[in-house]
């Protein structure tokens, strides 16, 4: 075993997204993201949930968005949720006090680059189309594997751009428009394949028209220790479920 630390996983040349330009995207988008984007993810939502619903243990789940997921976890699980949007959390709380699932043990206020959580805390760590709308998808990538347990299972699901075809191009049209849009069109695979700290044991494309892909990985069974900022000094805090709501931005 080793304390090496998995280095991030080279996303290179996207066009860059701030930390505000996706607040600023979620403030708009979370009173009707339910009816809208929620209706066009639905597919990966369910592909994620039926991957880590055969499994059990502690859960997390990076980009809870307004909640769709939360209340479909196996009771096998005991559930924590993050997000960026505090926004699109107030949703979920909503949606988590209104439903009662009593597997959800905490809602919080995080960003996914920084998470305030130990080394090794989970079971099962899913994201559901939150790398695409990372400001730095190789430093969430490194956090899910350091949060996740060693041989624990990490769920990920995204839409991955293409070079051809139709979509290739109206992709390529729009990418100049990312910081307004909140996520980038043009967003290559190839980084995730080979991602370090990970062994990928799973992938397929997900309908409609292969616009999702899913990614399984296993963590390997090493111990992972990186460097973090020490609570007080810039280590992002976790807000309670029952917490007030966050306030808007």
């Amino acid at each position: 075993m080793t304390d090496q630390a998995p280095p991030k996983a080279k996303v290179d040349r996207l066009v860059p997204i701030s930390k505000r330009d996706v607040l600023d995207a979620y403030r708009f988008w979370a009173p009707v993201y339910d009816w809208t984007y929620g209706k066009v993810t639905r597919s990966a939502r369910k592909a994620a949930l039926e991957r880590a619903n055969r499994l059990g243990g502690r859960l997390l789940e990076v980009g809870v968005g307004t909640g769709l997921a939360l209340t479909r976890y196996s009771s096998q699980f005991q559930v924590v949720g993050i997000d960026l949007s505090p926004h699109m959390l107030n949703q979920a709380r909503q949606r988590v006090e209104k439903k009662q699932p009593g597997n959800v043990i905490g809602l919080s206020l995080m960003d996914a680059s920084a998470m305030a959580f130990a080394d090794n805390s989970f079971d099962v760590v899913t994201a559901v189309c939150v790398m695409t709308v990372a400001p730095d998808p190789g430093a969430v990538l490194a956090e899910l594997c350091r949060v996740a347990r060693p041989g624990g299972e990490i769920i990920l699901v995204n839409r991955f751009s293409r070079e051809r075809g139709v979509r290739g191009y109206v992709e390529r049209l729009i990418s100049p428009y990312s910081a307004v849009l909140g996520w980038r069109p043009i967003f290559p695979l190839a980084p995730f394949i080979d991602a370090p700290g990970l062994t990928l044991t799973n992938t397929r494309d997900l309908p409609p028209f292969g616009l999702f892909t899913l990614l399984c990985y296993r963590k390997d069974e090493l111990m992972v220790k990186i460097d973090r900022p020490q609570a007080g000094k810039g280590a992002p805090k976790s807000a309670s479920l029952l917490d007030r709501p966050a306030a808007p931005s």
